[in-house]
């Protein structure tokens, strides 16, 4: 019992660190920004509506959304933009059209998460060195590459994982709630009456009174949701029970006297809203404060990093980005990897983000678009897994989900209105990874087509070389092919130049399905074709690690005596030609093919041993 309980604990402080580092970082910029846009005044009755929509906003989102309903549609214990469109999408497969509107929705969510993965850091960090102008107004001008260094420190330190330092994550955020909830008490017990901000009246009123206005802010209010997808993207890592202790026993109390300190000083002292976080602090304490900020910005980061990282991998496995070199950075996690395409090409548009707006103010109008956009879709997608794989009755999904669309639509058309001023920044980054992933998915689709239009039957053609059979060597062949059943142009080009056939033959397709995990004991499926030939179907969940020779060892057991020192892996290398026809417009067949050219080595991929890889060249025309 005492170690289930010191298990809970650590995972509720992990989870404190992880999932919570974004939205915790929110009170950084919130206010300030909802303050600073021009079209609301700094009266007592404002703040009261603002810190009351504050309070509703976070409670309706994140408490009863997020924590109550969302996280409980998991997929096999998963969470993620991903494992939910994995989810949908089988509750709905006997309605093909409506399944693929659901894939396509869903993977434009996950493209524009990258969107998101390049404003998170950018503002983040920035808000929280900007506490460096408060020391000295002089230091203004170190912001912006202060800004920059520790955001390169933070992508260089990735290839290196986070298995050492990440058990810092957790105790450094615990200090930072304690600190901003410290930070907001006297001034909510210098003026208590700021708590009657909790009262729904306040925000009601406000809305009534100034509709537009009220509309206008909800693109700045909503920062202080933003990073709720973690909450269920890290179900996975910490469970649903961690997750709500964190939420409820500190994270949301520490977030709303922060946001109320805030208020209630700004109520006596409105000038301080220049940075009303930082000014809440005494001076002596400014200097730890920013670098206490700093630590939890980072970890906020990381968290989003991470999250990049495993939905890039997963999006690999289920055949929307091209093969990418993946590492892993610890021996017992298997989720914490590093793939380095990702990591770069995010650095470079953090760089650029912080280059181009140069204040977390600024970024804030950027900020918004991706958050609601995956907000609304990830809404979209729970009605359909209750109504589709819960099969509950329609008029209590719609009553379970309405009213968040209703909320998270009004957030996006909110943010839409920021698009010329900033929001195309991660809009750009969302559609042209949405290009990106359909124009691969696509390519991909038309490659097998025209692969089983030029193929042969496999058991026909074994069935006519062993009328005359070739010299049979030594060993085990084992040969890819993406169609069961067909004839690999790897055989065709191994019989034709070299004149030989292994003594034993697995013709193996590996297939990834839309289940975060599939076990060993469902890993292959076998057929025996005759003359020690067997066709290999090796079965993977989106989460899995690829390692062909350890799923090929169960062949032993089924009648094939494989040794892996007598074992040969042929792959066909394929050239993709793009031509004028029926395919994809020009540019995306051109596309698809440089992507092609540069994926990563499907050796690499599945884990094979580099000494016992041969390729065989092969031409496809698109």
């Amino acid at each position: 019992m005492s170690a289930s309980k010191s298990s809970l604990a650590a995972l509720t402080l992990g989870a404190i660190g992880i999932v919570y580092g974004d939205i915790g970082t929110s009170v950084l910029y919130a206010l300030k920004v909802v303050f600073n846009t021009g079209h609301i005044e700094l009266t007592p009755e404002n703040i009261y509506g603002v810190l009351s929509m504050v309070f509703w906003i976070v409670t309706v989102v994140v408490s009863l959304k997020y924590v109550t309903l969302i996280l409980r549609a998991d997929n096999n214990g998963e969470g993620g933009l991903i494992a939910m469109l994995a989810l949908a999408s089988t509750a709905v497969q006997d309605k093909p059209q409506l399944r693929r509107w659901l894939l396509g929705v869903g993977i434009f969510g996950t493209a524009i998460f990258y969107g998101d993965g390049v404003i998170t850091p950018a503002i983040s960090v920035l808000s929280a060195v900007e506490g460096l102008e408060l020391i000295s107004p002089a230091m203004h001008r170190y912001v912006v590459p202060a800004a920059l260094v520790i955001i390169f420190l933070l992508f260089f330190v990735q290839k290196n994982g986070t298995s050492g330092i990440g058990r810092f994550f957790g105790p450094v955020c615990a200090v930072w709630f304690l600190s901003i909830a410290v930070l907001g008490v006297p001034h909510i017990l210098a003026h208590p009456e700021v708590l009657g901000a909790l009262s729904p009246h306040h925000a009601l009123r406000f809305i009534v009174q100034q509709p537009v206005t009220c509309f206008v802010l909800l693109g700045a209010l909503v920062l202080a949701v933003t990073g709720t997808e973690a909450l269920y993207a890290d179900m996975g890592h910490f469970g649903k029970k961690p997750i709500r202790l964190a939420w409820f026993g500190l994270v949301m109390p520490a977030l709303v006297i922060n946001y109320f300190g805030q208020g209630a000083m700004l109520l006596y002292n409105p000038a301080a809203i220049s940075n009303p976080f930082y000014l809440m602090a005494p001076s002596w304490a400014l200097v730890p404060l920013v670098i206490l900020a700093t630590a939890a910005t980072v970890i906020a980061s990381q968290a989003l990093l991470s999250a990049a990282f495993s939905i890039t991998k997963q999006a690999i496995q289920l055949g929307y980005l091209p093969r990418m070199e993946i590492r892993h950075t610890s021996v017992r996690e298997a989720g914490q990897i590093y793939i380095p395409v990702v990591n770069w090409t995010l650095f470079v548009a953090i760089v650029l983000a912080v280059g181009l707006f140069k204040t977390s103010e600024n970024l804030a109008t950027a900020y918004g678009i991706a958050v609601t956009t995956d907000m609304l879709i990830t809404t979209v997608l729970t009605f359909f897994v209750i109504r589709y794989a819960w099969k509950l009755p329609l008029a209590l999904c719609v009553a379970a989900t309405g009213v968040f669309f209703l909320i998270d639509l009004l957030f996006f058309a909110s943010n839409a209105l920021k698009i010329v001023e900033g929001g195309w920044f991660p809009v750009v980054i969302g559609a042209s990874m949405f290009t990106i992933m359909m124009t691969w998915k696509r390519g991909r689709a038309l490659m097998a087509e025209k692969v089983r239009a030029d193929s042969i039957d496999l058991r026909s053609f074994l069935e006519s070389v062993f009328v005359s059979p070739p010299t049979r060597v030594d060993g085990t062949a084992v040969f890819l092919t993406a169609e069961p059943g067909t004839v690999p142009n790897a055989l065709l080009h191994n019989l034709k130049h070299n004149k030989v056939l292994h003594e034993e033959n697995l013709f193996v397709t590996v297939r990834t399905h839309e289940v975060p995990w599939i076990g060993m004991e469902k890993r292959i499926e076998i057929e025996p074709l005759g003359h020690h030939c067997w066709q290999v179907i090796v079965h993977y969940g989106f989460k899995n690690d690829p390692d062909l020779p350890r799923a090929l060892e169960q062949v032993r057991t089924r009648g094939c005596d494989l040794e892996p020192m007598l074992t040969s892996y042929f792959l066909s290398r394929d050239v993709v030609v793009p031509t004028i026809g029926s395919g994809m417009a020009p540019w995306r067949e051109k596309l698809f093919a440089q992507m092609h050219h540069n994926a990563g080595a499907a050796a690499e991929f599945l884990s094979l041993p580099s000494n016992s890889v041969v390729e065989l060249g092969s031409k496809i025309e698109i």
